[in-house]
């Protein structure tokens, strides 16, 4: 059915156009929330859009972009899953983006800046999980890490803000502090979201049982991942609303701390997952190795590289990291000669 749009009023514009909302954010938000303005603070000036803000149109290009689309095909936890219900790292993208919105809303915060940041945050992640990051480091100095190659090198690009890069670039707790509350909310959102899910994943995969989380975390944060989250998130809210800082009280935050505890223990550091991700990791190393000393197989824009040189190897980097599960696998095979058997299944 069509309705015609009425103006509001004569001589009134009914649209609500960039700087329309912008003031209405302004007026509306925390004061320590980030602000929106104009086109935004980006390494290449831009005009501003007439509807969107600044961190909007970043949202719309990460959404839009085939960093983001890949990670469909990048594990979790468990690499080439036979069970289609279990996380991908796009599935994961969209959880950390829906706890850190949960978070931001309610308390005044910069909603499309914390939706941005957290949807971009693992565009940086290579192929089966953290093992890719081991596994290229000696081909980066300082090492590689998903999310400093995610904002610096993946997301370059798209010309976002620098307040969404550095939220994307510091959500890892082993860097820095974020420089925006928004970028802080994805920090603790992203590790919300993954050990709650995590979990019911590993449930589902049989690795574990429901009834098998330590009392502690069970009695404060409950024993579904809808009660833990609701938990979280509202201990979030109530702490952000209290104190301004961007925290967890004493006995959620020691509750998610035994949470993560018990995920490494029985999940993540099993034996089972340690041996396919030291297989992982051969694997992608050995690839981009190949591609250093082959950088022409990469496509039309290597061709003029020269085999082992500094160029090839960013180059070697930038090509495996960006590659799916399926895809390292199969080229594994194809191009290393490796035989299907040999392949990581979990990580």
């Amino acid at each position: 059915m069509a309705h015609d749009f009425v103006p509001v009023g004569h001589g009134i514009d009914p649209l609500r156009p960039r700087t329309w909302r912008e003031a209405a954010d302004d007026a509306a938000d925390a004061p320590f929330a980030t602000r929106a303005e104009g086109a935004g603070n980006r390494a290449v000036p831009e005009e501003p859009d007439r509807f969107r803000t600044c961190f909007e149109r970043d949202l719309d290009r990460i959404q839009h972009s085939r960093p983001f689309r890949r990670l469909a095909g990048k594990c979790q936890v468990f690499i080439a899953p036979d069970d289609d219900h279990l996380r991908t790292r796009l599935t994961h993208a969209i959880e950390v983006c829906q706890v850190a919105v949960s978070i931001a809303r309610p308390v005044g915060l910069n909603v499309a800046l914390t939706a941005a940041a957290a949807t971009g945050h693992d565009c940086g992640h290579g192929p089966a999980g953290h093992a890719s990051e081991g596994a290229l480091s000696p081909f980066v100095e300082g090492g590689y890490h998903h999310a400093v190659f995610g904002a610096d090198i993946v997301l370059a690009p798209l010309n976002l803000c620098a307040e969404t890069l550095d939220a994307v670039r510091n959500h890892s707790w082993n860097r820095p502090t974020p420089a925006t509350p928004e970028g802080e909310v994805v920090a603790w959102a992203d590790r919300i979201a993954y050990v709650c899910h995590d979990f019911e994943d590993a449930v589902g995969a049989g690795i574990v049982d429901p009834g098998d989380l330590p009392p502690q975390v069970a009695e404060v944060l409950g024993a579904t991942r809808r009660a833990q989250l609701h938990s979280l998130i509202t201990a979030m809210v109530e702490t952000i609303a209290e104190t301004g800082g961007v925290a967890l009280r004493h006995h959620e935050a020691a509750a998610l701390d035994a949470f993560r505890a018990f995920n490494y223990e029985r999940i993540y550091l099993r034996p089972e997952s340690v041996e396919q991700a030291d297989r992982a990791a051969r694997l992608i190393t050995s690839l981009a190795a190949w591609y250093v000393e082959h950088p022409a197989e990469i496509g039309p824009a290597e061709t003029a590289l020269v085999p082992g040189s500094p160029a090839a190897v960013a180059a070697a980097v930038r090509h495996v990291s960006g590659m799916t599960d399926r895809f390292v696998a199969r080229t594994a095979v194809e191009r290393l000669g490796w035989h299907t058997d040999a392949l990581p299944r979990f990580a």
